[in-house]
């Protein structure tokens, strides 16, 4: 087993998709709009605020209307950051396994820390997480390698001892910028892009219940 085991958050810890979703459609209804159903948001959940406003008002992050609307999703959103949020099944008994062996783990995430902190609190992961790094925790959030190089420095581990979990294409390139062995979690949102046995990551992992096999057989120096 690798001496850490990091998860991204949304999609692949937890299932956030419905809280997020929520805040969306509170938004378009204010605007007049019928509500988006699950399966239209839940692809692009991972992407946060940018994929919401992407298939809810079809606006990028460069048109004018952009930022406010963003605003008004993410007070949402933190008004009800943890009303249908659950651990994926599985994890549960993952994380319970990782802490009978002793083997640490913890969560990096983009999410900002005004959402992460009080989410993670909710979960009540807040005490049993090694670290919880946010997306303004470090200079640069995935893809760029800072927030799991700045896990790596509170853990006072080598990068190559961490294995990084997630279910977004960004996630493997931030793992394997920072000289991590990373996994996908396929039962995670996944996006809409390239599929995920493209995105170069050492191994897929169907189901929560087949990661710790998978995290096992894992090339990873120690």
């Amino acid at each position: 087993m690798p001496r850490c085991v990091l998860f991204d958050l949304d999609g692949t810890l937890a299932d956030t998709a419905p809280d997020l979703s929520g805040a969306l459609n509170r938004v378009r209804q204010e605007e007049g709009l019928a509500p988006l159903p699950l399966s239209v948001t839940r692809p692009v959940t991972s992407q946060g605020v940018r994929g919401l406003l992407r298939v809810g008002f079809d606006l990028t992050p460069e048109d004018g209307r952009y930022p406010g609307l963003a605003e008004r999703v993410l007070t949402h959103y933190a008004a009800h950051i943890c009303e249908e949020t659950r651990l994926f099944d599985g994890l549960a008994e993952v994380l319970g396994t990782l802490e009978s062996r002793d083997t640490p783990w913890g969560i990096v995430t983009n999410k900002h820390s005004r959402f992460t902190l009080p989410l993670v609190r909710a979960l009540g992961l807040e005490q049993r997480a090694a670290c919880v790094v946010s997306g303004d925790s470090a200079a640069r959030p995935k893809p760029h390698p800072d927030t799991l190089l700045h896990a790596c420095a509170q853990l006072s581990l080598a990068p190559a001892d961490c294995v990084y979990v997630g279910d977004d294409e960004r996630d493997v390139l931030a793992g394997r910028a920072a000289g991590m062995a990373t996994v996908v979690a396929a039962w995670g949102y996944l996006g809409q892009g390239t599929p995920p046995e493209a995105w170069g990551a050492d191994r897929v992992a169907a189901t929560p219940g087949t990661l710790l096999d998978v995290l096992a057989a894992l090339p990873v120096q120690s």
